[in-house]
């Protein structure tokens, strides 16, 4: 492993904090400043891209969230959450790992629903009259408009990634060929004698995940040093997450951090994670191939990524993307 440099190692020590806890950096994006073309959005670039090379995730603020929007689709999960379990099982799509997950020995406390394409106000009408036959307008409403709130957020920080690379003439055609998958989840408090475990320890198939919850953490994630981060999140902040498909398009610059979800609380904790997949290929941009970054992935059809996974090799695979498309 190579040595860290003396500025690495000053960074490292300064993210530990006061407490000694390592933490992750976290971005003000909530500046009236931040705006393409200005020193604060092209520092904003700089320390997305620092963020992600080193740790494969970030912290956010973004006080742009209303509270009252925040209420109303914390409010509607609880109400989703609290259907038949027959009824939540109807969550069903031709894409793994979209639909419904719970019921799973292993991890008894995690349980979830998606919405595909969950900024297309039908997409998500079809999954609520799925949920409710008779409708369910308040729910529709606000969990539509937090998808394409996240969704904003997401195309904000996938902005700042390509133009801090030099590739930003790439972003529209990238932005153009994505579609979100919104997961909506849950993770109650263990009961006695059982584990804490409330989601395995996995990368995301992702391009970018944006995560938000409320007042209840769990999320852990590792660093590239074997370290463990336990991630606070404040009620205005999100998580954002690279996933493997952000880590073969870098060309393994950035890293896609491996995570799980630890319960040690009396609360159950609700969550959001707006996940963005491209429809078509994804290739390594010539501009991120040289000689100190050798070309390390053949174009790839992003959701075939999800299928792959899902088949042994893929399950077994200790990196997928690299058995799925590796050099």
């Amino acid at each position: 492993m190579k040595k860290k440099s003396e500025a690495e190692e000053k960074k490292r020590k300064k993210d530990m904090g006061s407490a000694g806890a390592l933490k992750l950096p976290v971005l003000d994006f909530t500046k009236e400043t931040l705006k393409p073309g200005t020193s604060c959005w092209l520092k904003a670039c700089t320390d997305v891209r620092q963020a992600l090379e080193e740790y494969g995730c970030f912290t956010v603020e973004y006080k742009k969230l209303s509270p009252e929007l925040r209420n109303k689709v914390f409010d509607s999960m609880k109400e989703l959450f609290d259907l038949p379990t027959e009824t939540k099982m109807k969550n069903k799509y031709q894409k793994p790992m979209n639909g419904y997950v719970g019921q799973i020995p292993k991890i008894p406390l995690h349980e979830s629903l998606g919405i595909d394409n969950a900024t297309s106000l039908q997409a998500t009408l079809d999954f609520t009259n799925l949920m409710w036959p008779n409708g369910n307008h308040h729910f529709c409403e606000s969990v539509f408009e937090y998808a394409k709130f996240a969704a904003e957020l997401d195309q904000m920080v996938t902005r700042m990634i390509f133009e801090s690379y030099g590739v930003e003439k790439y972003h529209d055609a990238y932005v153009e060929s994505t579609t979100y998958l919104l997961r909506l989840l849950k993770n109650r408090v263990a009961k006695e004698n059982e584990t804490n475990l409330a989601f395995v320890t996995h990368t995301d198939k992702s391009f970018t995940t944006i995560l938000h919850q409320n007042q209840i953490d769990g999320l852990e994630v590792d660093t590239k040093n074997g370290e463990k981060i336990n991630v606070e999140f404040s009620p205005s902040s999100f998580i954002v997450i690279a996933g493997d498909a952000l880590m073969a398009w870098s060309n393994d610059r950035i890293i896609s951090p491996s995570h799980r979800v630890i319960m040690n609380g009396k609360v159950d904790r609700y969550s959001m994670g707006l996940f963005g997949f491209n429809s078509g290929k994804i290739q390594v941009p010539q501009e991120l191939v040289d000689e100190e970054h050798p070309l390390m992935y053949k174009p790839f059809d992003h959701i075939g990524l999800l299928y792959f996974y899902r088949t042994e090799e893929g399950y077994k695979a200790q990196c997928p993307v690299k058995a799925y498309c590796g050099i």
